[in-house]
């Protein structure tokens, strides 16, 4: 137990640093680009987007180290740490300082997903207990959310447009951890029966829609207003699709369902209270310009 919490506490700060690189990088390129293409083949040629990249892969070997002495229900509250660094060391980095309301909405999305995510604990399920007709619904109610949110995004500005086209992303990202879980099931059939499965290619397909959508959050507006919905947004996603797709179960009943509920509202006024601060929204106005120095201290 002790390496689940060392390894998932490593994630946490591993995302974060590789979050603040990412969004520091993209954030500097033109509003054009976003949601194209364009904008992932430019970052790739940005050494401090590759640097969070290969953080993010560092990140994602280090969960995986987690899960594998600890259950999921322990790893990924700790690993939503990652806020408490991420926030501060973004705001460190343009240098501002966080006042009571930046950090009260900091804590309060952190705190919260862990509230909700603890009380849940969500345990149990198959990966092959979903038939076509869920994944088709599934994938279907994914397309339609995304939809809304980025014709929503288009409405807005500053971050609350951020917000908007991280939710996207969180539920894309929330549908390719589904999508994973069913392909790591098929692997244990073999790598013949992995490549002949079509949750495979979804799965490509999301990873890459995904990280479109999540960069173009982070060019849209400062880390603050992006990362705490991507955070939330992602579990919430895969718990219920896991609950009714997979048959896993979560702890219901007084005082559980009454705890959850109270972290997800936390969650929600945390993500408030941020994306209407003065100061998260300066932040939008001293991202950085290409032929910049990049970070620095």
């Amino acid at each position: 137990m002790p390496i689940a919490v060392l390894a998932s506490l490593a994630a946490g700060v591993c995302f974060a640093v590789a979050g603040v690189l990412q969004q520091w990088a993209a954030g500097g390129r033109p509003d054009a680009e976003a949601l194209s293409p364009r904008l992932l083949t430019q970052l790739a040629r940005d050494r401090v987007w590759l640097g969070g990249i290969g953080l993010a892969v560092l990140a994602y070997g280090f969960q995986s180290l987690a899960l594998a002495y600890g259950p999921l229900s322990l790893v990924q509250p700790l690993i939503v740490a990652e806020l408490v660094f991420a926030v501060p060391l973004s705001a460190r980095l343009h240098r501002m300082r966080l006042g009571p309301r930046e950090w009260f909405g900091t804590l309060a999305v952190a705190a919260g997903l862990v509230l909700a995510l603890v009380s849940a604990r969500p345990r149990g399920g198959r990966a092959d207990a979903a038939d076509l007709v869920s994944w088709l619904l599934v994938l279907g109610a994914t397309v339609a959310l995304v939809v809304c949110a980025l014709a929503t995004a288009r409405l807005l500005s500053g971050p609350w447009r951020a917000s908007a086209t991280a939710l996207a992303a969180g539920a894309v990202m929330g549908t390719q951890s589904v999508l994973l879980a069913a392909t790591v099931d098929r692997l244990r059939h073999g790598l013949l029966a992995a490549l002949s499965a079509w949750q495979t290619y979804a799965l490509v397909l999301a990873s890459v829609g995904g990280l479109l959508l999540i960069q173009s959050a982070f060019q849209q507006g400062p880390l603050a207003s992006s990362m705490t919905v991507l955070d939330a947004m992602e579990p919430v996603v895969a718990v219920t699709v896991g609950t009714a797709v997979f048959g896993e179960t979560i702890h219901t009943g007084w005082p559980v369902s009454a705890v959850t509920a109270a972290g997800l509202v936390l969650v929600g006024a945390g993500i408030v209270s941020l994306d209407s601060s003065p100061v998260i929204a300066a932040l939008r106005g001293r991202r950085p310009r290409r032929g910049g120095a990049g970070p620095s201290g």
